[in-house]
């Protein structure tokens, strides 16, 4: 069953000196089945244990600190106070760094898809919306949630913005640890590669989702309700405290908020706008 959307995150999204207030919300179910262990002898669950890996020992929790490896098996020890100051700060902020064509970012950077929506602030938001759809353009910025910070992008979809985080540069493995054929033909004929390309051909159809299924879930999950049948179910109590959602401001008049911010370009002034 899906779950119902509540606010993760508000805030404003910065656009130039107009600020349009938004919540957001998840955009996925996640897919996967999520097992639990349980103790087949009383039905109890099992959790995780603090145990030493070479001696197999429990740990009691005050001796356990966190490490960086920066070498191998060479480690840094950090204290809770060290990584609580490097911690990055919370902002209610999204602010438009840039202004890019979609088809310039590779599809490896998208990460994790999130719904916008307007915050008392209709207009704002449909001016975002509407721009970023004339243009072909997404904006770039960055969010901070949970303490960590991610780039972004917003991204027109039918009368929705999607916020998708994306990952940074630095996530990314170097291909010099795999193994590839040369670029170009690697030894490929042209008979080859023709046939290639009007199988591909053959088989070109207009993207369509709803065709692909998780049928590995959709097993277990038959498999699931059958065995309900003859059993118990409990249920979980939800006790989520939905947040805080105070309203921004709504702006009216955008059009001199758009020429200022569009004169401050040009002038090439850096002093940020204050809401």
């Amino acid at each position: 069953m899906a779950e119902r959307s509540r606010t993760i995150w508000n805030g404003t999204i910065s656009f130039g000196l107009v600020y349009i207030p938004v919540t957001l919300h998840s955009a996925a179910n996640e897919a996967g089945l999520d097992f639990d262990w349980i103790d087949k002898r009383s039905m109890d669950l099992v959790g995780y244990k603090r145990i030493n890996k070479m001696t197999g020992e429990d740990i009691e929790k005050e001796n356990i600190v966190r490490g960086i490896e920066f070498e191998k098996g060479k480690y840094v020890i950090l204290t809770d106070e060290e990584i609580k100051r490097a911690l990055v700060k919370s902002t209610q902020t999204i602010e438009l760094e840039s202004f890019v064509s979609v088809d310039e970012i590779p599809l490896m950077y998208f990460e994790k898809p999130y719904y916008l929506a307007p915050n008392k602030s209709d207009k704002a938001y449909a001016l975002l919306r509407e721009t970023l759809s004339k243009t072909k353009r997404v904006g770039i910025g960055r969010i901070v949630m949970h303490n960590r910070q991610h780039m972004a992008a917003i991204v027109p979809d039918g009368p929705a913005l999607v916020l998708i985080i994306l990952r940074w540069e630095n996530q990314f493995r170097s291909l010099s640890e795999l193994k590839l054929p040369s670029k170009g033909n690697a030894g490929l004929t042209q008979e080859e590669i023709a046939m290639a390309e009007q199988l591909v051909a053959y088989m070109v159809k207009p993207w369509n989702p709803k065709k692909l299924k998780d049928t590995y879930v959709e097993k277990v999950m038959m498999l699931v309700e059958e065995k309900a049948k003859t059993g118990q179910i409990e249920s979980v109590l939800d006790h989520e405290v939905e947040p805080d959602n105070p309203a921004g401001a709504e702006i009216i008049d955008y059009t001199e908020l758009l020429k200022k911010s569009l004169k401050r370009k040009n002038t090439g002034s850096t002093k940020k706008a204050l809401n």
